[in-house]
């Protein structure tokens, strides 16, 4: 608002292209970003914004554009669960420096059951809230993202779907992920390797699963089901499953874990138990997160470029929103593993009974 003649006045477009001596629609592309706005214009303008503390009123831009500037988000689980896993942070790390990067703002949702997240999708889908969807992972057999295909609405899957392959995707080799480094295990002269899996009904899960069996087959050794646990993607579930090893009369002398916060778990178990690490067991994990390396011991762990899958997740549904072709679906991530001390125990050495 301006005063004039203590009156007060509601500053419009038309206002600030008076001021800047352009037309309200070169203000207008101003604030939308138009590229054909040259950089001299532009500055002019939004300096004569800020000068008067004009903000643009999205609600009536949305009305005209029939755009919302706005990209939701659905979390995989509670919030109060998500935010557990230091993962999550780094993900929404990227989504979000690419989204504010191009004017977007997000929406995040979260439910607890699988119906309430497709009511929640169906809400935001038919009351026109958000211009895209980002879906922080899939199940095995998800009907968020068949709901999406029906309803031709823009999306992008962080992960891989089985049932969708054509569904936008950005996602890491996670067969590979696992199979490199249940090699690693192997190379260091392991045969017993366990595995502490994710929920069953999680593709990545079913992935990760897959790259540990393939990489003991290959080398002549056997996926003992007793060396296998399934939980969620919380320390407890990495607590838990060293208390079922341990009572195990033939333990594993390694161990492949599906995310480093379920590690920490397994770390703090073996702790509490008086076991060694690497020692007595090897440990490895996945994502690589900054506070890995300040585990005790510092856990090795396959960094699969957390903040370049949000950020390219966001770049992909911008594509996507503004109808240019995808090079490739889906987009893979690289991963490399990073070697710690909680697995560079060269000579493993088998329990004493």
């Amino acid at each position: 608002m301006i005063e004039s003649e203590g009156v007060f006045y509601m500053i419009t477009i038309k206002d600030i292209a008076k001021l800047a001596g352009v037309s309200p629609s070169t203000v207008s592309r101003v604030i939308s970003g138009h590229p054909r706005i040259s950089t001299e214009t532009s500055l002019k303008v939004k300096q004569i914004m800020k000068e008067l503390n004009y903000h643009p009123n999205m609600m009536a831009k949305s009305l005209v554009s029939k755009t919302t500037q706005t990209l939701g988000i659905m979390l995989p689980r509670p919030a109060e669960e998500l935010f557990q896993n230091y993962f999550f942070g780094e993900l929404l790390r990227g989504i979000i420096t690419h989204a504010t990067r191009n004017n977007y703002e997000l929406l995040l949702s979260t439910e607890t059951s699988s119906d309430d997240e497709l009511q929640a999708i169906s809400r935001l889908v038919h009351g026109r809230r958000v211009d895209g969807i980002l879906l922080l992972g899939s199940k095995r057999d998800d009907p968020i993202i068949s709901f999406l295909e029906e309803e031709k609405f823009p999306f992008v899957l962080i992960g891989r779907s089985e049932t969708h392959p054509n569904a936008p995707m950005v996602d890491n080799d996670n067969v590979q992920t696992a199979y490199d480094a249940t090699r690693h295990l192997i190379a260091q002269g392991h045969t017993r390797i366990g595995f502490v899996s994710g929920p069953p009904d999680i593709t990545l899960s079913h992935d990760r699963m897959r790259g540990y069996r393939k990489a003991l087959e290959e080398s002549g050794l056997t996926a003992t089901n007793d060396w296998i646990v399934e939980g969620e993607f919380l320390q407890e579930s990495g607590f838990r499953a060293m208390s079922l090893f341990m009572s195990l009369p033939d333990r594993p002398t390694a161990i492949v874990v599906i995310d480093d916060n379920v590690a920490f778990g397994v770390l703090r178990a073996l702790a509490e138990l008086g076991y060694r690490v690497p020692e007595d067991i090897s440990v490895v994990s996945f994502n690589n997160i900054a506070l890995s390396e300040l585990a005790s011991p510092p856990l090795s762990s396959i960094d699969i470029g957390t903040y370049q899958l949000g950020y390219t997740a966001v770049q992909v549904l911008l594509k996507i929103l503004g109808n240019e072709p995808l090079a490739q679906n889906p987009v893979i991530i690289p991963h490399r593993l990073i070697v710690r001390e909680s697995s560079l125990y060269l000579k493993a050495k088998p329990f004493l009974s």
